[in-house]
């Protein structure tokens, strides 16, 4: 995958933005939405966990070794 590495990397910077922006808040109002920190964090872990499963699965298709005959077999049989 192409994107990955700056969709990561956007995900970092909006985590660091979203943190921000929240202890801004807190600072403001005195108080912590924690429910929306809590629902924040899991979609971009989630984001994160899908994209780490899509970029393993397109690297095991390309490491996937090559059906081959067990060494000592031919078409005939056991030797």
């Amino acid at each position: 995958m192409r994107y990955s590495k700056w969709i990561v990397a956007v995900v970092i910077a909006l985590n660091a933005w979203f943190t921000a922006a929240v202890l801004y808040v807190f600072l403001r109002v005195g108080s912590e939405p924690s429910t929306l920190i809590t629902a924040w964090f899991a979609f971009t872990t989630g984001e994160l966990l899908a994209l780490a499963g899509i970029k393993r699965k397109e690297i095991g298709h390309a490491i996937r070794p090559i059906d081959r005959k067990p060494e000592g077999r031919d078409d005939r049989g056991t030797i």
